[in-house]
């Protein structure tokens, strides 16, 4: 009986071994942890179910697998969005550029078109005033020419009539003094009456035969003077005509030349124009485009800011965390007992 009493006074090798083992093995596995503790809640929680008497060793290394996983699957999250974002913002930042410089080609090509528009504005209207004053000058010479015209009529009947007086009076005077020289009046003529009245002044000193040579010598000087004047002015009439048709001709020309330009000109300036309304609402949504582009840039610095950053420190802060219960994890995992046993040996020798 009192052997058996001691048998039962001693505790169990095997209960002793597990006991002893699992608090040396405690320590063990948080002093792994606190190699890599920098103030990680996952550290923590393992290091709290490690100091506990609640959960076994196995559901400590399940915990620490389930961690370990998680940590994995956030680096790897944080590799994918790192290179998303990388690639995101080089993408943007390239679009922005090029964005940009269509923005300046199209403002280029708004000065142009403006400068050209003004060019144009000011052709049209050198072109118009041109035509009115060369239509001006043409309605000035035709009625000049008209003047003229009506001159050389007027003054072509007076002379005709002073010439053909002058024949009348030299005429009347041949009846008189050279009888063999005398013409019969036509019908259509003036009546006698009114010839000699006409002719009166020429012929009412002229009694004498010995005078009425140098009269009629007189008559045929003035008559002759008269029809000289008389082809001058048929002359410069015909002159004035064809310098007159030759303006009109020239001013048609031009006119026409310079009413092609114009057209042309105001074709250009209307297709300037549209061209410029297109530009400017190309503009307007290119600058709207470069809006959208900077906010989404500026969207994803405040996604991604933040994790580039601090890429390398969250990736280290995770590698130590694994590191750590990595450790910890094959402590649990490889435990030496040997020790106990050897410590038991001596407690039941004494």
């Amino acid at each position: 009986d009192a052997l058996e009493l001691f048998k039962k006074s001693i505790p169990s090798t095997s209960l002793l071994q597990v006991q002893v083992t699992s608090k040396e093995v405690r320590s063990a596995a948080l002093a792994a942890l606190e190699e890599g503790h920098r103030g990680s809640v996952n550290l923590d929680l393992i290091a709290l179910a490690l100091r506990g008497k609640k959960k076994g060793m196995e559901e400590v290394t399940g915990m620490i697998d389930g961690m370990m996983n998680q940590l994995h699957a956030e680096q790897k999250d944080d590799d994918a969005k790192k290179s998303y974002c990388s690639d995101e913002i080089d993408k943007v930042e390239d679009h922005i550029k090029e964005v940009k410089i269509q923005i300046e080609s199209v403002k280029a090509h708004i000065a142009d078109d403006e400068d050209a528009i003004q060019t144009y504005k000011a052709q049209v209207a050198d072109l118009n005033q041109s035509i009115k004053e060369l239509d001006k000058a043409v309605a000035a010479a035709t009625e000049q020419r008209k003047a003229e015209h009506q001159a050389y009529v007027d003054e072509s009947a007076q002379n005709q009539a002073a010439l053909e007086l002058l024949e009348f009076a030299k005429n009347r005077l041949n009846k008189f003094y050279n009888p063999e020289q005398y013409k019969e009046p036509e019908p259509e003529q003036l009546s006698e009456e009114e010839r000699v009245e006409q002719a009166y002044s020429f012929v009412q000193t002229s009694h004498s035969k010995e005078n009425s040579n140098g009269v009629i010598h007189l008559l045929d000087m003035l008559r002759n003077d008269l029809k000289l004047e008389m082809n001058e002015n048929k002359m410069e009439e015909e002159q004035g005509q064809k310098a007159y048709e030759k303006l009109s001709s020239d001013a048609t020309a031009k006119r026409s030349a310079a009413t092609e330009s114009l057209a042309d000109k105001e074709s250009a300036l209307a297709a300037a124009e549209g061209e410029l309304l297109d530009l400017k609402v190309e503009l307007k949504e290119t600058n709207g485009d470069h809006m959208e582009a900077k906010q989404t840039e500026s969207n994803l610095h405040a996604e991604c800011d933040f994790l580039v950053a601090n890429f390398d420190a969250r990736k280290q802060a995770r590698d130590d965390e694994l590191e750590a219960l990595d450790k910890a994890k094959a402590v649990l995992a490889g435990a030496d007992y040997s020790f106990v046993q050897v410590s038991q040996m001596k407690f039941l020798s004494k």
